[in-house]
């Protein structure tokens, strides 16, 4: 009976622990123009606002959009959670939240017969939630807590072609960035050529063909610039489970700094 109790005990601990620990991404919101940009914010613990940070900026795939705030934390949020990470790199991370009216990157989409087909563009305006979260980011990196040399940015399918749009926008404002199964024009590439870049694919990919990463691994490597490139064989579409397992990773992203 004992150990039933202390079992209870243990098991009611830990739920209420991992919903602590889920909370701890503060819940924002950047307002421009009357349009919302949902933002959660995960502090370093004993967050100090005198201090220097790193900041982390995480941007979501397609099927996480919406207004509801809680969505964009479906992937990548464990990885920055693990308390190890958190010893190690006590960092500001933010996970923004693309509308489902919108999308990170200035792509053309057409579905035939259920197959999605992208046409990416060279230049172009902004996106309303690249327009927003660019505006967002401007902002909140002139906080005198953000070590302006270490600011990251990473991301997944939509996300992962976000992180090439905003590099491509952005390019003197990250130290290092990573994209998973995303894509780009790759005449953006001379933008963002000088910018340290881990890129993930799955060979069977099947939503996001991994030619697009390749084509833009092979213009780096053209320019002069080689990037980290993972190609996972076996993996379709979700090869961002295996990325975030890389224990490479976050260490080889918090390494770099600006000069």
């Amino acid at each position: 009976m004992k150990k039933l109790i202390a079992l209870t005990i243990f098991c009611v601990g830990f739920i209420s622990l991992n919903a602590q620990t889920k909370s701890d991404f503060v819940k924002t919101a950047f307002v421009m123009d009357g349009d919302t940009l949902p933002v959660r914010i995960l502090y370093p613990e004993n967050f100090d606002a005198n201090k220097k940070y790193p900041v982390m900026l995480f941007l979501h795939g397609r099927g996480e959009s919406g207004n509801d705030n809680e969505r964009q934390l479906a992937n990548g949020s464990k990885m920055f959670l693990d308390p190890e990470f958190r010893k190690n790199y006590p960092a500001v991370v933010i996970f923004p939240q693309c509308g489902s009216d919108s999308y990170w990157a200035n792509v053309e989409i057409e579905t035939v017969n259920t197959k999605r087909f992208f046409t990416f563009k060279k230049g172009a305006k902004p996106t309303k939630a690249m327009k927003l979260l660019t505006a967002f980011t401007k902002d909140f990196f002139k906080k005198d807590f953000v070590d302006n040399s270490k600011i990251y940015v990473g991301g997944l399918s939509m996300g992962g072609m976000g992180t090439y749009e905003i590099l491509r926008r952005e390019p003197k404002t990250f130290a290092a960035a990573f994209a998973i199964c995303g894509g780009d024009n790759i005449k953006n590439c001379k933008k963002y050529k000088n910018v340290p870049l881990w890129i993930f694919h799955g060979g069977l990919d099947d939503v996001v063909t991994p030619q697009f990463s390749y084509n833009i691994y092979k213009k780096l490597r053209d320019l002069g610039h080689v990037p980290k490139f993972n190609l996972y064989l076996k993996a379709n579409h979700n090869s961002w489970d295996s990325a975030f397992a890389e224990k490479d990773l976050l260490p080889w992203l918090f390494s770099h700094k600006k000069d």
